[in-house]
């Protein structure tokens, strides 16, 4: 996956987290807050992340 793919995805996984935040219904913030964490903060996401920065993602 490439460096962009792998942004874009971690993207669309923290806006469907958001998503289920909106829903009008009871939630658990901190368990939120985790999903988002994971999703944001993956070890893989966070060089690619950094290469894209650089501009170093080729």
């Amino acid at each position: 996956m490439t460096d962009q793919q792998l942004a874009v995805q971690a993207v669309s996984d923290a806006q469907r987290i958001l998503e289920e935040f909106l829903e009008p219904r009871p939630h658990n913030n901190e368990r939120i807050l985790d999903r988002l964490v994971e999703v944001l903060e993956r070890p893989d996401l966070v060089v690619a992340v950094g290469r894209l920065q650089r501009g170093n993602s080729w």
